[in-house]
């Protein structure tokens, strides 16, 4: 039996483990825990002559002032959803997560949250332009982007806006990093006519509007970005 020096085997040995790895690659296989599953709803009440109409949000839109928002999360897996709002002045608030601190621990806010909480809607003020929410999902907590967030929070108001620039680019960075994970299905949680984008006739405040969710499945990282052209009434 031929005999190879024991250097010569460890190098066949390394050069098979790396193809198998390329080959594990090439196949798409992800590792375990990797998946992200929630149920989204953005819904407005838009005035009207005949009462408030119910409209799903679904793509970039126009609003007036005086029109009324609300929005809808079930997380049904170990996943982190954040809701970061840009106004048209450019300041930044955070919708969801009520507070960071509530991820603490392993936390993942499972379970229905309606933002804002309860029967309340945002409304629209006075100030009209060009309005952002930025919709981000992973399976690992965005630690970078709440740093950001919270300096911008305890910053003096004249450095603001230069920690408002950095997290609109960390929100793109996240996006580039994480660009072959851009594949996702989106399906209706409930299907109620054909609501998908119509406009239904809604005189309160009544209807839950997590029966208008989609849901999203993918994996590691999604994204989504509303942007909202803000009107004079």
């Amino acid at each position: 039996m031929k005999t190879y020096p024991r250097v010569f085997l460890l190098a066949v040995f390394i050069i098979l483990c790396f193809g198998l790895s390329d080959q594990n690659q090439s196949m798409g296989a992800e590792p375990d825990g990797e998946k992200i599953v929630f149920q989204w709803a953005f819904c407005a009440l838009r005035k009207a002559d005949t009462g408030r109409q119910l409209s799903v949000i679904a793509r970039d839109t126009d609003l007036k002032s005086g029109d009324q928002i609300k929005f809808f999360v079930k997380l049904d897996g170990p996943s982190f959803v954040y809701l970061i709002y840009q106004s048209s002045q450019r300041e930044i608030s955070v919708l969801f997560p009520y507070r960071f601190k509530q991820l603490d621990a392993g936390s993942t806010m499972a379970g229905k949250h309606y933002i804002p909480q309860g029967t309340q809607w945002f409304e629209l003020d006075e100030h009209p332009g060009q309005e952002k929410f930025y919709l981000l999902a992973s399976t690992q907590r965005l630690f970078d982007l709440e740093a950001l967030i919270n300096q911008y929070e305890s910053a003096d108001k004249t450095k603001k806006s230069g920690f408002a620039d950095k997290i609109t680019s960390e929100i793109r960075n996240l996006r580039k990093r994480h660009l072959k994970f851009k594949t996702y299905a989106e399906k209706p949680v409930t299907i109620i006519g054909n609501l998908s984008g119509a406009e239904q006739s809604e005189s309160n405040h009544s209807k839950d509007i997590a029966d208008y969710a989609v849901e999203i499945s993918t994996t590691t990282f999604f994204s989504r970005t509303y942007t909202i052209d803000h009107q004079q009434e």
